[in-house]
């Protein structure tokens, strides 16, 4: 383009102005047209390049992303997907759900029936990323009353010949001042923007919204002990409750995680019955909005205590369980030539499916089908989800498949 205008220019100094103007009509036309369908060309390439690499449905991200993520240490690896979640450059689902995929869970309406379960975003920094991956429900979590650090790393571990997880995160998270500011700002934010596209008012979208801020998507809330409370206290689950259950959905007892040594009512029935009698009490009592209570159970529990737990659920009308958690166990037949499963801490993925999908199918015949079983554990595929759903799950969590499929 410079070497055209400099030849220009030296034959107008030559010819005057009569042979600029025909060179002019015979060459800079033609150079002209040919920049302009240069510079669209790139624009729709870039545009189509653009809309492929950041829809979810991509190839890319299984086949090309995913592995390469997969080659960073694995804590880093999900620091980094948070990240990009966080500052809005994760891929977007951009296709409405089919009508044959809409729930409705506890009086709310969901686009589709499955969710993330919590361990992805413990601290509420990326909820609208993962909600724009498509997912029906997203929880975030665990959250416990104070900032913990955890467990020392390497605490994160995959067992990829089993598609599998090992983790001993030790429940690291900023705390329920923090994530529940967070939680709220983000909440309130939504709203106002709502607000000024649709000209109501903030109070009244706030009264009729989900606490997702999105119609046909649900925001659950997971809180958890701190490492330093008794083991038989419920204290901390009231505490989160009153802190972030106004901005929920639906908050999540967990009672089951295996890496905190405090955790007892996932395997003590007299610690779990004061800690749900507490947690229902307390949201009871609340003034205004009064969300759901969920329990997260373990795949560890043999048939008396299942039977115990499902129980105290109708006895204390517990709207919801989860099941299940990870596993102390190590299940028969896992290929893991690295021994990496060896290493202590919760496993997840596909070693988990048969324990976690024989317990639904437990819990749910337990309850009489009379509290909704959100089924999670090694769930990768529509098959997979469909065998829980089966087995009478009303909706199912996703996890450790992303470390695999994207």
């Amino acid at each position: 383009m410079f070497r055209i205008c400099a030849r220009t220019g030296g034959l107008r100094a030559l010819h005057g102005a009569a042979a600029s103007r025909g060179f002019g009509t015979k060459a800079a036309a033609p150079s002209r047209l040919r920049n302009v369908v240069w510079a669209t060309s790139v624009a729709v390439l870039g545009g189509l390049g653009y809309v492929y690499v950041t829809d979810t449905r991509a190839g890319v991200h299984k086949y090309v992303v995913t592995p390469l993520i997969r080659l960073m240490d694995p804590e880093d690896a999900h620091n980094l997907s948070i990240w990009c979640l966080k500052h809005g450059l994760g891929p977007v689902d951009r296709t409405d759900d089919a009508d044959v995929l809409n729930i409705e869970l506890w009086g709310k309406q969901m686009s589709n029936p499955v969710g993330l379960a919590a361990g992805f975003d413990k601290n509420g920094e990326a909820i609208d990323g993962l909600f724009n991956l498509g997912f029906g429900a997203v929880e975030v979590g665990s959250i416990t009353p104070h900032e913990q650090a955890g467990n020392p790393r390497p605490r994160l571990f995959r067992v990829d010949e089993s598609r599998a997880v090992i983790n001993r995160m030790g429940l690291n998270n900023d705390g329920a001042q923090v994530c529940g500011d967070r939680i709220k700002s983000r909440f309130w934010r939504m709203l106002a923007a709502q607000s000024r596209r649709q000209g109501e008012t903030v109070a009244s979208l706030a009264a009729g919204v989900n606490r997702s801020a999105r119609a046909d998507r649900l925001l659950g809330v997971n809180v958890s002990k701190s490492k330093a409370s008794a083991p038989e206290s419920y204290s901390d689950y009231v505490d989160g409750l009153n802190e972030l259950g106004a901005y929920a959905d639906y908050v999540v007892i967990n009672v089951s995680c295996p890496n905190v040594k405090n955790i007892r009512a996932g395997a003590d029935v007299a610690v779990l019955e004061s800690t749900i009698a507490a947690v229902v009490r307390a949201r009871n009592q609340m003034p205004d909005y009064r969300p759901p209570i969920v329990l997260k159970i373990g795949p560890d529990n043999d048939h008396d205590q299942r039977r115990l737990i499902a129980q105290l659920a109708i006895d204390y009308r517990v709207d919801g369980i989860i099941a299940t958690n990870t596993t102390l166990s190590r299940p028969h037949g896992m290929d893991d030539p690295n021994e990496v499963a060896l290493q202590t801490g919760g496993l997840s993925g596909e070693p988990l499916r048969k324990m976690a999908l024989e317990t639904t199918r437990d819990m749910y015949r337990l309850t009489k089908g009379r509290i909704p079983i959100i089924g999670c554990g090694g769930i990768s595929t529509a098959e997979d989800a469909l065998q829980f759903a089966k087995a009478g799950a009303s909706m199912v969590q996703i996890y450790s498949s992303m470390t695999y499929d994207g």
